[in-house]
């Protein structure tokens, strides 16, 4: 009998016993999952380009690079590069791109070039790039230094009651702008070995332009003045002064280096801190240098055509709560599936070990030992107790990794003290929920960082065109504390837990849905706070939750699918719509957002379980080529390949779950029923 053949229960046993065996063979021995999570163009190339700075060209690996460069160049549209797949085409990153392929060895005269040139013209030319391309053509000899924004190395000796200081900063900003303030104030030169130029991208030779800076209005306008004026000032800074701010940045970036992880566990403070070691004379055998090396390398990945490309972090941490979880619900379907008997299924003890060394693991990643940043913005009291994103990331941890990991360990260990009689994870979680709880933000709201980093003015400053240098409070990260404030249930969180739901009703846009920050966009966040609303206790029949509700609904499409463009954070009213093309991820969470209340007898969701088994792949996993969730929104974007992988599989298991437990209880009141009857008699 063919799989489409068979009846409608069996298939979705059959699919979530495919999805979880696939989920289960992608765990690593010692228990975690990290899938690949693949940016734009832009860090490739710039990891090309970090080559010919250093002179410490891979010839080997330049040529995967490139190949991987020229796989994604939209040729086929608009001839260049951009920050998600369908969209327009992005100025910085193809000027980086160009710029790569050229020092990779591609002929300013080869079609593909030719084209990307062109494309690039039309857009206003290299000049038109972003800050933090410019600061790198900079450093290339490409513009002059006037053409980025004068932030001198004296930054870092700023107290924090300064309007602009670092600890106002998000800690991406910060920890990229530390290297990098030194290789702006020493005006760092790459070595570019060989003498790599892209002048043809500049409509106006870039000595005499003149419009490097984009007019603005207000306060931007004020910065843009005060840039100007406070260019004069650098060459009266007394040498002892910028010594000092240097030795402090050095020592500031060694502290966090973060080993063969790297400083903040990302890209850019990597690369940043590596050529800064490099200026400043650190010799090629330097621990710490190495160490950079080591995490850079540890971001590569090789695609099965051979090219590579290189991932702006690593995302264990997230990969593994969202996996384990996923897999854990799985276990509603029994072992082996008549249907399923020829395949080979991994067996239920088999897969509960597998769970158990998760936990363990996600257990031994809190970090409880150290004071990051964060300590900066809240009361001194506060104890350290969060999760970071990365494999070791401790100055950094992330509200919400932290909110996801704490509700599984406080589940899991309440379950163990019942056949133990001991609660192994009670005392991280006591710590976490008290961490957590000291970095709610004034309007009650939760960032992924920092408490109150939400100075919108500093916005405003030349240095900040990306407008991503904060981390204020989102709708998507609230929610998720309010999923574990919600589980947890301590008396002593219920005020920021009460708090917290204000900040979300409060954000709640007018046709009832939720902005998302850290997941593409409107359904995100959407399912991120109801699903936190659910475990809340909301009552789902409050006007605002039912609007939500029916906006997740309207959205859904007529193959029973949902799908979202990062157009959205474009234009808002895009919001839950990607012209009629379904996502196995974001069709994953409307139906996680539905089935928190309980619902899995709607048609709505009839319908999206029907979509996702009749896409699932071979393995027994779903793909989709879009970016699902921004970095930054409207600047950069990313695809996590998890997601595809355990969201659907999730919300399969989900669903089987309900409809088991509404069977169970029909069966159980059909024997009281029986037995009344029986005794009425």
């Amino acid at each position: 009998m063919k799989k489409s053949d068979l009846p409608f229960a069996a298939l979705l046993d059959a699919a979530i016993v495919r999805g979880r065996n696939a989920l289960a063979r992608r765990q690593q021995p010692e228990g975690s999952w990290c899938f690949e999570l693949e940016s734009d163009a832009t860090i490739t190339a710039e990891y090309i380009l970090m080559m010919h700075f250093m002179a410490k060209i891979d010839t080997a690996r330049q040529e995967k690079m490139a190949r991987y460069l020229r796989a994604i160049q939209r040729l086929e549209t608009h001839g260049a590069w951009d920050l998600y797949v369908d969209g327009a085409p992005d100025v910085s990153a193809s000027v980086k791109a160009y710029f790569a392929l050229k020092a990779a060895g591609d002929k300013e005269n080869a079609p593909h070039m030719v084209r990307a040139r062109e494309a690039i013209l039309k857009l206003g030319g290299a000049a038109k790039s972003n800050v933090f391309t410019r600061i790198l053509l900079a450093t290339f000899g490409q513009v002059p230094w006037r053409a980025t924004p004068f932030m001198p190395v004296e930054f870092v000796l700023f107290p924090k009651w300064v309007p602009i200081s670092m600890y106002k900063v998000a800690y991406w900003a910060r920890t990229t702008m530390v290297p990098l303030l030194v290789l702006c104030s020493l005006k760092a030169r790459a070595k570019n070995p060989h003498n790599v130029s892209i002048a043809e991208l500049f409509v106006t030779p870039p000595e005499q332009e003149r419009e490097y800076f984009a007019r603005g209005k207000g306060v931007r306008r004020a910065f843009l003045v005060m840039d100007r004026l406070l260019r004069h000032v650098d060459p009266l800074i007394p040498g002892a002064l910028r010594k000092r701010a240097i030795k402090h940045a050095e020592a500031w970036c060694a502290e966090r280096m973060n080993g063969e992880d790297g400083m903040g566990g990302i890209f850019p403070p990597i690369v940043y801190s590596y050529q800064m070691m490099e200026v400043l004379g650190y010799p090629e055998d330097h621990p710490l240098r190495r160490d950079c090396e080591n995490a850079l390398e540890k971001l590569l990945v090789e695609r099965p055509d051979g090219s590579v490309y290189c991932q702006p972090c690593l995302s264990p941490v997230w990969d593994t709560a969202w996996s384990t979880m996923a897999l854990e619900q799985s276990l509603t379907v029994p072992d082996t599936p008549a249907e399923e008997a020829t395949e080979a299924n991994i067996p239920r003890a088999e897969l509960e070990q597998q769970i158990a060394l998760a936990y363990d693991w996600l257990a031994a990643r809190q970090v409880d030992d150290l004071k990051g940043d964060w300590i900066e913005n809240v009361k001194p009291d506060v104890p350290p107790g969060g999760w970071a994103f990365q494999y070791e990331n401790p100055y950094y941890p992330d509200i919400d990794d932290s909110a996801v990991v704490v509700a599984m360990l406080h589940r899991r260990g309440r379950l163990q003290k019942q056949v133990t009689g001991a609660d192994p994870y009670a005392a991280r979680v006591t710590l976490a929920l008290d961490w957590m709880r000291g970095l709610q933000s004034r309007n009650g709201g939760f960032a992924a960082f920092d408490a109150d980093c939400d100075r919108l003015y500093l916005n405003a400053i030349p240095f900040a065109d990306h407008g991503a240098l904060l981390d204020p409070p989102t709708e998507d990260v609230s929610g998720r504390v309010l999923l574990c404030f919600g589980v947890t249930g301590r008396e002593e969180d219920k005020a920021s837990l009460a708090r917290c739901i204000d900040y979300i009703k409060a954000t709640q846009c007018p046709d009832g849905s939720w902005w998302g920050r850290w997941g593409t966009n409107y359904i995100y966040g959407t399912w991120s706070v109801l699903a936190g609303l659910a475990l809340a206790g909301e009552d789902p029949k409050q006007p605002y939750i039912a609007r939500a509700l029916a906006w997740l609904r309207s959205r859904q499409h007529a193959d029973g699918g949902w799908g979202e463009t990062n157009d959205s954070y474009i234009d808002p009213a895009l919001a839950g719509t990607n012209g009629g093309e379904s996502v196995s991820n974001f069709t994953a969470w409307a139906l996680l957002a539905q089935m928190a209340f309980g619902d899995f007898e709607s048609e709505s969701v009839q319908r999206g379980i029907a979509y996702l088994l009749s896409v699932q792949d071979g393995e027994g996993f779903w793909w989709h080529r879009s970016h699902n969730a921004p970095g930054f929104p409207r600047i950069y974007y990313l695809k996590y390949h998890g997601y595809t992988a355990y969201f659907p599989l999730w919300a399969l298991s989900r669903y089987r779950r309900l409809v088991s437990a509404a069977q169970a209880k029909t069966h159980a009141d059909t024997r009281e029923s029986a037995k009344e009857k029986a005794l009425a008699v």
